[in-house]
């Protein structure tokens, strides 16, 4: 984590539900090059989570696996966040049934599938909203 910052679990309420009932959500990894482009996203016990269905050596994944700062965008609002790989198999197991129930169309199935593999569950990411510490001046 970045110092001069804090981060806090969840999202605000009004957040959780526009990620909850939205299918996907624009997403940028880290502070550098990367463009917004759209993921699918689930929410679980009130965190957010995403997973890679394509893991690229250039993608997002691995650029929030080297600067784990980003931001989503919401309503035209961009919310910077920091991603936290998880690995808890119970969390694991909740994400998948999430995805299952989510994104259930018949035009959707084969790729929530495809987020449970093992591949998709090792590229899990929480996102959780990330807020910089203000210097308070003298």
């Amino acid at each position: 984590m970045a110092t001069g910052a804090t981060m806090r679990r969840s999202f605000p309420p009004r957040i959780l539900g526009q990620l909850c009932h939205g299918k996907s959500l624009r997403i940028r990894a880290a502070t550098g090059a990367h463009r917004f482009i759209g993921i699918w996203v689930v929410v679980v016990k009130d965190r957010v989570f995403v997973r890679s269905w394509s893991i690229r050596p250039n993608g997002s994944y691995r650029a929030f696996l080297s600067e784990a700062q980003g931001a989503i965008r919401i309503a035209d609002r961009d919310i910077p966040v920091v991603a936290v790989p998880t690995t808890e198999k119970r969390i694991l197991d909740a994400i998948d049934r999430a995805y299952l129930n989510k994104c259930n169309t018949p035009g959707s199935i084969k790729y929530a599938r495809d987020l449970g593999r093992p591949q998709s569950r090792a590229a899990t990411l929480e996102l959780r909203p990330f807020q910089p510490v203000r210097k308070s001046r003298l």
